[in-house]
Order: C-alpha cells, then structure tokens, then sequence
C-alpha cells in the first residue's frame, strides 16, 4: 500500500470515494464544505493505493480556527475515507498522519476534525488515533420561504 498525494490521475477514483463517504453531497463534486480541492495551496488531499487502485483519501486543509482549539493556524482533517474491505488494517492511521505531518510542515501545532452526531464508527476511529471530542453541537435550520 501507498500512500502520496493525489494526482490529476486520480480524480476519477477520488471522487468515486468521496461519493461513498458524502453520499448526499450537492454542487460541484470537487469541494466540500470544506473548500478542498486540488489546486488549493492551503489544502492537500492524499489518497491511498492498494493493488492499482485508490481505497481510501484523507482532505486536510489549514483554518484559521477551530473549535476547542487554542493555536492558530489549525490543521483540519475535512474528510477521510477508506473503503470497508481495507479498514482495520493501517490504512486510514497512515492517511491521518500524512495529513498530520502535512499540517505541520504549515506550521500547524494543533490538527481538528469533526465527526456527526451518530456515526459511532468515524468518531471510534478518530479517538483510536488520539483525536479527542471537545464541543458537542447540533446545526439547526429553518426555511423562511
């Protein structure tokens, strides 16, 4: 298994596992909410491949802020992904830390991420790796039209 940067190669494969990770994502398939994307000098996307294919991506992007953090910049796992017959196996770990590390060398001390209320997986995942909870919040919204 490899994991590096993504490529413009990659696209295809990357887009196909940000569709199984944000299932019901609207608007350009390139961004997030998070506004990474691959020309994005303040954001980076690495992608792990297994066997000539792409089984899992970790997005990292720098932020000002972020919430229960106390430096700035702040590195921010946007997204992370691998696909369920590679989990367990030290892929998402690895995808994580080249994020950390990308982080870093941006002169992040602090790495953030977030995680729905519910998804007991992803938040598992996130303390197996020493990521901790520090704020709780539920989005609400109300349609005026």
């Amino acid at each position: 298994m490899e994991v590096r940067q993504i490529g413009q190669e990659d696209r295809d494969e990357w887009l196909k596992l940000r569709t199984r990770l944000w299932p019901t994502e609207s608007g350009e398939p390139m961004t997030s909410a998070s506004h990474v994307t691959l020309d994005n000098q303040h954001a980076a996307v690495f992608v792990a491949e297994h066997e000539g294919r792409l089984v899992g991506f970790a997005e990292v992007s720098v932020r000002a802020q972020a919430e229960g953090c106390r430096t700035s910049p702040v590195g921010y796992l946007e997204g992370w992904y691998v696909d369920a017959a590679n989990r367990s196996s030290g892929v998402g770990g690895t995808l994580v830390k080249a994020a950390e590390d990308w982080a870093s060398q941006q002169g992040c001390r602090e790495m953030a991420s977030d995680c729905v209320l519910g998804n007991t997986v992803g938040l598992v995942a996130h303390e197996h790796l020493g990521y901790r909870p520090t704020v709780k919040s539920v989005f609400l919204r109300k349609s005026l039209s």
